[in-house]
C-alpha cells in the first residue's frame, strides 16, 4: 500500500469502517510510514477533542427552551423580523448558559490529580494537531538523552524498547504541573505514546490507569519520577508498554 491509497482510507479507518485486512494492511503501512501515521494521529486527537465538547443538557433547560420558542411563535402583535431577532438574541444567551453549565460541571468535579489527567491529554492532543511531536527527532536514545542537558533541571530516563515494538521517535520540552517537563515519544503501529516525566515523590507502588477522552492514561511513580504515559493505543498495549518501561528500567 502507498501513501496516495492509504490516504483513501484513512478516514475510513478512524470511523472503524474498513475491514480486517484492509484495517491490517494500512496499520503496516503506518509502521513505514511517519507521514501518515502522523496524520492518523491529528484525524484521531480531532475526532476525540470534538467527542469530549459535547454536554447533554439536563431536560429542564430543554423544556425551557421549547416553550420559550412556542411563546415566541405564538405571538402575532411583533413584527416577524423582530420576533426573529429576539429568538437569536435568546437563543444566544441559553447557548452562554449551556456552556458555561458545561464548564461548571467539568471543573467543579476535578481533584487535583484529576485535572492534572486532563492537563497531560490537553499536551498529548496539541502534540499530534499542532505537528510539534518532537524538538529532538531521534530513535537513539544516545541522541535523546543528551539533548535534555541544559534545558531541564534533572536528568530525565529515556530507555530503548524497540525490540519490544515500542521505538523511540524523540523527545520535547513540555509544560506541566507548572513545571518544565520531558516529553518522551513513542511509537506502535500508527500510534504514538507521549510519556510525561519530571521529578516528584508519590506512595502509589502499582500503575493508576484511567481513559479520559478517549485516551487511556496511565500514571506512576518511579525512581523519585512521575511519569505519565497517554495515548489512544488499547489500555492492553498501554499497559505492556508501562510494564515494558518499568522493567527495563529496574535493570
Amino acid at each position: 500500500m502507498n501513501c496516495e491509497e492509504a490516504k483513501k482510507l484513512i478516514h475510513a479507518y478512524v470511523d472503524r469502517e474498513l475491514d480486517l485486512v484492509q484495517s491490517l494492511e494500512l496499520e503496516r503501512h503506518f509502521t513505514d510510514c511517519n507521514s501518515c501515521s502522523k496524520e492518523y494521529a491529528g484525524l484521531q486527537a480531532l475526532r476525540s477533542l470534538v467527542g469530549s465538547v459535547y454536554q447533554k443538557p439536563p431536560a429542564q433547560l430543554q423544556n425551557r427552551i421549547r416553550s420559550a420558542i412556542r411563546k415566541e411563535v405564538k405571538s402575532e402583535t411583533r413584527p416577524r423580523m423582530l420576533s426573529w431577532r429576539w429568538i437569536g438574541v435568546a437563543a444566544s444567551i441559553v447557548l452562554l448558559v449551556f456552556l458555561s453549565w458545561g464548564l461548571f460541571r467539568v471543573l467543579s468535579g476535578s481533584s487535583p490529580d484529576e485535572a492534572l489527567a486532563r492537563e497531560v491529554v490537553s499536551s498529548h492532543v496539541r502534540s499530534l494537531m499542532a505537528s510539534h511531536l518532537t524538538d529532538v527527532p531521534s530513535s537513539d536514545q544516545h541522541t535523546v538523552k543528551p539533548w535534555f542537558n541544559g534545558k531541564l533541571d534533572f536528568s530525565p530516563p529515556v530507555i530503548d524498547l524497540a525490540d519490544q515494538g515500542y521505538p523511540l521517535a524523540g523527545g520535547r520540552l513540555d509544560y506541566l504541573n507548572n513545571r518544565t517537563v520531558a516529553a518522551l515519544i513513542y511509537q506502535r503501529r500508527g500510534h504514538f505514546i507521549n510519556l510525561f516525566v519530571w521529578p516528584s515523590t508519590g506512595e502509589r507502588e502499582r500503575p493508576k490507569p484511567e481513559t479520559l477522552n478517549g485516551y487511556n492514561v496511565i500514571h506512576w511513580y518511579q525512581s523519585e519520577m512521575s511519569c505519565w504515559a497517554v495515548s489512544d493505543l488499547n489500555a492492553e498495549e498501554l499497559n505492556e508498554f508501562v510494564r515494558l518501561l518499568k522493567s527495563k528500567s529496574a535493570s
